[in-house]
C-alpha cells in the first residue's frame, strides 16, 4: 500500500503530556497544540520523504527501509534510527527509547509514538 500523499491533522491524544516528558518548553506546547499540521509523504520504492509543516515549523525527514538514517524528533534533536516496515501499511523505528509507528487504513494516516507508559497518538486524514 502506498503512503504518499498529504494529511492533514484530524486528532491527538496525549500531546501535552508527551511534549512535557520529551522536554519542550511549556509556550511551544502550548502554541504546537492546537495546530492542523500537514503531512507530507513522498514514496519511490523503499525510499521515503516525510515533511510535516506545523505553522512556520517544517520539519522534513528522509530514509530508505532497512538503512540507518538521520532523523529530527519533535524536540529539534537529529538521532540515527533504522526504519523498518510490517506488512504493507506500517513503518516502525526505535529511537531513544520511543517506538514510533506510522500506520496508513485506507486515507487514514496513525502515527502513535510511545515512550515508557505514554502514548501520543495523531490521525490524520487524507486530503
Amino acid at each position: 500500500m502506498s503512503f504518499a500523499g498529504k494529511y492533514q491533522l484530524q486528532s491527538q491524544e496525549n500531546f501535552e503530556p508527551f511534549m512535557r516528558a520529551l522536554g519542550l518548553p511549556e509556550d511551544q506546547i502550548q502554541k504546537g497544540k492546537d495546530i492542523k499540521s500537514i503531512s507530507e509523504i513522498v514514496q519511490d520504492g523503499k525510499k521515503f520523504t516525510i515533511t510535516v509543516t506545523t505553522g512556520s515549523k517544517v520539519m522534513k525527514n528522509q530514509f530508505t527501509i532497512g538503512e540507518e538514517s538521520e532523523f529530527e524528533l519533535l524536540n529539534g534533536e537529529k538521532v540515527k534510527a533504522v526504519m523498518q516496515m510490517e506488512g504493507n501499511n506500517k513503518l516502525v523505528a526505535q529511537v531513544k527509547g520511543i517506538k514510533s509507528v506510522t500506520e496508513i487504513n485506507g486515507d487514514i494516516l496513525t502515527h502513535s509514538m510511545t515512550m515508557g507508559d505514554l502514548t501520543l497518538k495523531r490521525v490524520s486524514k487524507r486530503m
